[in-house]
């Protein structure tokens, strides 16, 4: 009981609340679109938020490990998504998860889940901060660029909007660029106001949430998924996962990485970042196509989140020994 309450994450419960929520008592007329509003403040409040915490002294300090790095970019925005591309292609998934499943394996890696998996397996924390903060900021501007590329060739969706790329600037680009430029003078409140912040960014992500979902289920989101859908959709989200960690720990037997470095290229690689996820889809996509889109990201969430703690704590054993 221990180890199953270890292993689910509390954020992931209370997004399920959210979702539950959403579908009892889902925003409509005036209260959606304050919810719309709200959820839009949240999503620059999160960026302007990771801005100010990325910290360029742990930038500089691993980003010696260019030929890892580079690794780690490429299974992220290029092996992931032949992956996503590939399922969509050959119809390995139904029509209308399709597009979520792709935009998953657009998204950046997580920054917090692969640096904390890293120390455990005792590998190059250093690098783990570089290549997760990398991803990150690479995935604001590359995200967006590969759903233009990919998601209306594929059939899976539209192809981003004037009013789209008005919002990843004003939205995503413009908040995180200050909140960087600021970090000289909030730096230090970030820092001391960690766990407080921690719980802004989620509260956001929350918020965006609820707002996408409600404008899902008054689409009649739950009429058109299935139980027998969904776990389909998670067995996909396990192929997935299990195809990169492979991937991952071949490419870094090929290119000779020494086991620290290994260790960051399959837990940074193989990660996809909700926290990312949810407020780059709010912004991408209309509103009632954000809930179904974010139904891949959420469930793929917790199965990397368990599949990475189990690695972590054998690789971190196997050094104890």
């Amino acid at each position: 009981m221990n180890r199953l309450r270890q292993a689910l994450d509390p954020f992931l419960l209370l997004l399920i609340a959210t979702v539950a929520l959403a579908s009892i008592l889902p925003a409509r007329g005036d209260g959606a679109r304050i919810a719309d509003a709200i959820a839009d403040a949240g999503i620059v409040l999160l960026f302007f938020l990771h801005g100010a915490k990325l910290s360029r002294e742990a930038i500089w300090s691993g980003a010696k490990a260019w030929k890892l790095h580079l690794a780690t970019l490429g299974t992220t925005f290029a092996a992931f998504p032949l992956v996503g591309l590939a399922i969509a292609r050959f119809g390995l998934a139904p029509q209308d998860m399709r597009a979520g499943l792709l935009f998953l394996t657009l998204l950046p890696s997580t920054v917090q889940s692969s640096i904390a998996f890293t120390a455990i397996a005792r590998g190059n924390v250093a690098a783990a901060v570089v290549s997760a903060s990398f991803s990150n900021l690479l995935g604001i501007f590359l995200t967006p660029l590969l759903v233009a590329l990919l998601m209306q060739r594929s059939g899976s969706g539209s192809l981003i909007s004037l009013s789209s790329i008005e919002g990843i600037v004003l939205q995503l680009l413009l908040p995180f660029i200050v909140g960087h430029l600021l970090r000289p003078w909030i730096g230090g409140f970030v820092t001391r106001h960690k766990a407080m912040l921690g719980r802004v960014d989620r509260g956001s992500i929350l918020l965006v949430v609820y707002a996408a979902f409600s404008a899902a289920v008054v689409e009649g989101l739950w009429s058109k998924v299935s139980g027998a859908e969904l776990l389909a959709l998670a067995g996909l989200c396990i192929a997935i996962l299990t195809i990169i960690l492979l991937f991952t720990l071949l490419l870094g037997r090929m290119l000779g990485l020494s086991r620290e470095d290994a260790i960051v290229l399959q837990f940074c690689g193989s990660k996809k970042s909700l926290a990312s996820g949810v407020p780059i889809a709010g912004v991408l996509f209309p509103a009632a196509a954000v809930g179904p889109i974010l139904l891949p990201i959420m469930i793929f969430h917790q199965i990397q989140l368990m599949a990475c703690a189990f690695l972590a704590r054998r690789y971190g054993a196997q050094i104890d020994e």
